[in-house]
């Protein structure tokens, strides 16, 4: 095809650039419109209740007013200079590093036993079947479990023929919480580890046994670089989910007693459910956010330098 201008010039047009745009903007159009459902659900369940919370938090009397007034970063000075935040700042900092170091010790631990070739076939089963054991159960199971064998006439007690209320004494209570947050949560440890582990090359092993180096040394030098990656993912993930345990704290000691086992996901539920003051939730609720976001950019950043 070919056109003639106004200067007597010849112009030919072959249609192929035009029908090049209309594929590559069909396809294009294509590829958002596969993308748009989960777009929209990502924008309605997270973008949307997030900006709704941000913007609580710089409202007084939200929720229970209609017509709720800007205070601007009135809310944030008070929940900054309440006591009770900090303290609950200082419990879940306490709750988080105690137990992910155990989850990880235990882990490791655990992991290399199973992975040893001292254990047979069967006693490695019935180990890994006894280890992974707690990570069976739900929250709630391991709350009922622990608070009937913690009671005072539990069996606890009665093996160490005592009757103290591990989960009641204001000098206990966090420290008892702990340990069942670690014994519930190590499995993810070992079995995460244990798959690294039989992905290291037994020829690393070999050429440091024959380099002359002992158990020890080839535990730090091959071992745990090796597994190193999968270390940092795994200390970076728990971090972010023990820093928002809600569940097993409230239904063992609910914050309690006199605010000893109080964390921070217990402090903001009971500012929004016992005392109704929403704004103040919602405060709580982004200083919680940013610290995670925190975490969040470390566990982004180490996958993309992995990649």
């Amino acid at each position: 095809m070919s056109l003639r201008t106004s200067d007597d010039t010849e112009v030919i047009v072959t249609g192929v650039p035009h029908s090049r745009r209309r594929r590559q903007l069909r396809k294009t159009t294509e590829s958002y419109a596969f993308l748009s459902p989960t777009i929209i659900l990502l924008f309605v369940l997270m973008i949307v209740p997030i900006v709704m919370v941000i913007g609580y938090s710089f409202q007084d009397n939200v929720i229970l007013n209609k017509s709720p007034e800007f205070v601007g970063i009135a809310n944030y000075v008070e929940i900054l200079g309440d006591p009770r935040f900090w303290k609950a700042t200082g419990n879940t900092v306490l709750f988080t590093v105690a137990s992910v170091v155990a989850h990880l010790v235990l882990g490791l631990t655990f992991a290399m036993m199973l992975n040893s070739p001292l254990l047979g076939r069967f006693s490695r089963s019935i180990f890994r079947a006894l280890y992974i054991l707690p990570w069976l159960f739900t929250v709630a199971v391991i709350a009922v479990l622990w608070r009937m064998l913690l009671a005072p006439n539990g069996v606890i007690n009665f093996l160490l023929n005592t009757d103290i209320e591990w989960l009641a004494s204001p000098q206990l209570a966090l420290g008892t919480i702990i340990f069942i947050n670690i014994w519930a949560g190590y499995p993810f440890f070992m079995v995460s580890l244990l798959a690294g582990l039989q992905g290291v090359p037994t020829e690393l092993q070999e050429a440091a046994t024959v380099d002359g180096a002992n158990s020890v040394q080839r535990f730090w030098n091959v071992t745990i670089p090796q597994l190193r990656p999968i270390i940092v993912s795994l200390v970076l993930l728990d971090l972010i989910w023990t820093s928002q345990q809600f569940a097993l704290i409230w239904m063992t000691t609910g914050g309690g007693p006199i605010d000893v086992t109080e964390v921070l996901s217990t402090f903001t539920y009971k500012l929004a459910f016992a005392k109704y003051d929403f704004s103040l939730a919602a405060t709580s609720a982004v200083l919680v956010l940013l610290m995670s976001m925190v975490l969040a950019v470390f566990y982004v950043r180490h996958q993309k330098a992995r990649d």
